[in-house]
């Protein structure tokens, strides 16, 4: 697992967790909505990036004999909990609390420690974010920032992204609703941030959830890998035809790869056995995230693939 998504999870911990007590001290002595929702924004982030530490850990276990291809898969599901959590506590919370205080608002008492506190949590929250960006960069490699969210099989660092990205947004709107409430003296405006926070947080969790899915209930390897392992089968010349290349990510970097194909009917058990043993190591020296591959003998007519398109 890469060391990279739990720098970027810790320095996240380590920036919302301080915020979100300055943000719920701030809250009690001036009384905004905005800023206790902001409070709850943090301190939901913070169980969150404990729970994707927690992920990391189960997903590192070893194979046993209950889950013979490893845990890699938790990472995926505890993605998929932080998604649901950020929906259910920081959406509607932040939701709740601002129609509260829609209906009854009260005038905000010391602006002055909001401001020092949403700028001091712009800087914290830059800071973190700035990090993730830069790990994501890194990893992304040669494809565009969206394609690489969707391509992606380690979720921890996107999800921290975009958990980051949500906070930047939901701080600036906060600021705007108390300056509005301020300068204007219509309270409603710092109850109406609050409901805004909530619909970040909803949107953010949304697709997050939709990222996630793919990965946790069984997403292939990205096009690039199973075209290369079909141009290694290719190059086999005791292979006639590659009936089906299926893989599925069991974790960030563990690829299960199950191969089925159509051997030249002149060659012997023996021969087919060394020719299957060489692919496999092929396959695994080349994408190394590969570590397990099945490779099944089967006459092309026979193959569930062509009897799918007969």
């Amino acid at each position: 697992m890469s060391s990279g998504s739990r720098k970027v999870i810790f320095a996240a911990l380590a920036g919302n967790s301080l915020i979100s007590i300055t943000k719920f001290v701030a809250a009690g002595l001036t009384g905004s909505s905005a800023m206790l929702s902001e409070g709850i924004h943090s301190l939901v982030d913070s169980g969150n990036q404990l729970l994707l530490l927690y992920g990391l850990k189960q997903a590192a276990k070893p194979a046993d004999e209950d889950f013979p291809f490893g845990h890699g898969k938790e990472i995926y599901f505890w993605s998929f909990i932080v998604a649901i959590l950020i929906f259910a506590l920081g959406g509607g919370i932040s939701i709740y609390e601002g129609i509260k205080h829609l209906s009854s608002p009260e005038p905000i008492s010391n602006p002055l420690i909001n401001y020092v506190v949403l700028g001091l949590a712009m800087l914290f929250e830059g800071a973190a974010l700035l990090f993730a960006f830069k790990e994501f960069s890194r990893v992304k490699g040669k494809w565009g920032y969206i394609e690489a969210i969707q391509r992606a099989k380690d979720p921890s660092i996107f999800v921290v992204l975009f958990e980051d990205a949500a906070a930047m947004l939901g701080l600036m709107v906060a600021f705007a609703g108390v300056a509005l409430s301020q300068y204007t003296g219509i309270l409603i405006f710092d109850s109406i941030a609050s409901i805004i926070i909530g619909l970040i947080l909803i949107g953010t969790s949304i697709w997050l959830a939709y990222e996630t899915k793919g990965l946790l209930i069984g997403e292939s390897a990205n096009r690039p890998v199973v075209s290369g392992i079909r141009d290694i089968l290719l190059m086999t010349k005791s292979i006639d035809h590659v009936n089906e290349i299926l893989t599925m990510h069991m974790g960030p970097d563990f690829i299960l790869a199950n191969i089925s194909v159509d051997f030249d009917d002149q060659r012997t058990a023996d021969e087919i056995e060394d020719v299957i043993a060489n692919i496999s190591a092929a396959i695994r020296q080349q994408y190394p995230q590969i570590k397990r591959v099945f490779i099944e003998a089967e006459k092309w007519s026979n193959s569930p693939a062509n009897q799918e398109t007969a």
